[in-house]
């Protein structure tokens, strides 16, 4: 019964958070606030989660890990043929995510965790960079994780700005995106 509460409790809290990162800036909202919003205790944030930064960092992989999870398994057991059919595979939620305003914030505030690289303990498969190295297997697992860094910085910093809140983000520039990031997947190895 106690795990019931406790698990409601932490669910209370995300929804509460995400509604009001939908309206007020990250710096805005407060701790004191996401408890008030789902009616918890003022310590409960940093009970189940430690702190604003690990309460947001678990939103975001509540709310996006579902929409790799089964998409990435299957090409990691697979072996896509080629690296514009894995990066076509991890653009896809992007641009689900992009078109719906709860999409949207849920990526503005991926862009600021991963390119503020503030430190997260993420905890599911795909949000770890070591799932990614072997998707490379032409490059050494170093070589690979660099390159899967910065595909994932330029992805995330794209589809994460606030001018792709304001006017979207065309067909074009995803097309560009993916070729360059394709390009910088394959590029010969200097190693």
């Amino acid at each position: 019964m106690v795990e019931k509460v406790s698990r409601g409790t932490r669910e209370r809290l995300l929804a509460a958070a995400e509604r009001l990162l939908l309206t007020e800036p990250y710096d805005d909202v407060s701790v004191r606030a996401v408890c008030t919003a789902a009616g918890a205790n003022p310590a409960a944030v940093h009970y189940h989660f430690g702190s604003k930064e690990a309460l947001v960092g678990a939103l975001i992989e509540d709310r996006l890990g579902p929409l790799w999870a089964d998409d990435m398994a299957h090409a990691a057991t697979r072996r896509p043929t080629s690296a514009t059919e894995l990066v076509d595979t991890v653009l896809a939620p992007f641009r689900t995510l992009a078109a719906d305003p709860l999409g949207r914030l849920h990526l503005r505030l991926l862009a600021r965790f991963v390119l503020g690289r503030h430190l997260t303990a993420w905890q599911g498969r795909w949000f770890r960079m070591d799932s990614w190295t072997g998707l490379l297997p032409h490059l050494s697992a170093g070589e690979s994780r660099r390159r899967w860094m910065l595909a994932f910085d330029l992805i995330i910093m794209r589809f994460g700005s606030p001018e792709v809140e304001e006017y979207g983000i065309s067909e074009r520039a995803v097309a560009t995106l993916r070729d360059f990031v394709v390009a910088g997947l394959t590029a010969p190895t200097q190693e």
